[in-house]
């Protein structure tokens, strides 16, 4: 292990904010992550996954501890389902192509989504009708107070619509080393009730679609949709779809008929961030070095040198129109840093 100081962050994060960490260092495994965190007690940590979920506004004035464990593996199975693990630094995309390459079904729908395994219950990242939370069993931790081994399972997690444990209750106070995963073996559950699926699977004469039909598909549509963070910094989605309540919605809908919701339960529906930008009039609109795409009107980018601080400026521009336009709050996904 070697710590470094001053150290760049510009490819840690897939905005590509050119920011520095006063001392960084990458874990290779647990035992590492225990003795570094024993022996660094009195230090101010920052644990950094893939970068895929944050907005660098400064340099970080702390430890940055960026977690590269690697591994997966098949733990249990029986006739229908197999019991994966992966460890928390693996590629989220690469794993779940390799999920599909055995022919497991559960994930193939969130394919292509950035950053690593270990922040996917964080976020209940989703995509396409599904998240994590349909096929997560469980994530080992180590607590940062005491180096112990500490395992959550579903119910422990508190997930909720981009929302878990991670990021109230227990927030800096645990690092996710690896995810179990249920996944099906037979009897896939196959969803193409969501977004373009189905179109895309149209223009394809596909009618009986397999794991990787339905992960081609998703690829396919983000990238019609989403760039290449290799090619234009961003973070995909940057705002959260606003769920409101019923009663909430119904005047702001008889103001705007026009205005696209899903019903999500008796009492609450969720609105489109994305089409509220887009109708605001952000859409592919550009603010010096940062933007909004011209595709995806919820995804913010970095045309090259934009800061950190001008993205967030961006941000809280679009935030305050919505809301002045149509009197609802829009939440940033990404974690402001």
């Amino acid at each position: 292990m070697e710590i470094q100081h001053n150290f760049s962050l510009k490819n840690y994060n897939t905005f590509g904010i050119e920011a520095k960490a006063k001392q960084f260092i990458a874990i290779k495994s647990v035992t590492e992550l225990k003795t570094l965190l024993a022996t660094t007690q009195s230090v101010t940590k920052f644990i950094l996954g893939g970068g895929s979920n944050m907005l660098l506004t400064q340099d970080i004035d702390a430890l940055v501890i960026h977690i590269d464990l690697k591994g997966k593996k098949i733990i249990d199975e029986d006739e229908d389902f197999v019991w994966v693990e992966s460890q928390a630094g693996e590629n989220w995309h690469e794993f779940v192509l390799w999920t599909i390459n055995q022919d497991f079904g559960g994930l193939e729908n969130m394919s292509l989504i950035p950053g690593n395994v270990g922040t996917t219950p964080v976020q209940n990242i989703g995509a396409y009708g599904t998240e994590i939370k349909d096929c997560f069993v469980s994530c080992n931790t180590v607590a940062i107070a005491n180096q112990e081994s500490v395992a959550f399972n579903k119910e422990e997690c508190h997930f909720g619509y981009r929302e878990s444990i991670f990021k109230n209750n227990v927030k800096d106070q645990y690092i996710i080393t690896s995810v179990v995963f249920k996944l099906t073996k037979r009897n896939h559950k196959i969803n193409t009730s969501y977004g373009d699926i189905t179109g895309e699977l149209d223009r394809n004469n596909i009618t009986i679609p397999s794991l990787r039909d339905i992960s081609n598909a998703v690829i396919a549509i983000r990238q019609s949709k989403l760039p290449d963070p290799k090619e234009l910094g961003n973070s995909g989605s940057f705002f959260k779809n606003p769920i409101i309540s019923k009663s909430e919605f119904e005047p702001i809908h008889a103001k705007f008929p026009e205005m696209k919701y899903f019903e999500i339960s008796a009492t609450e529906v969720k609105v489109p961030a994305g089409w509220l930008i887009e109708q605001a009039g952000f859409k592919g609109k550009r603010f010096g070095d940062a933007g909004v795409h011209k595709n995806q009107a919820l995804v913010l980018v970095n045309y090259g040198n934009a800061t950190g601080q001008e993205i967030l400026d961006v941000s809280k521009e679009i935030q305050q129109t919505i809301f002045r336009t149509y009197g609802i709050h829009i939440e940033a996904e990404v974690n402001i840093i």
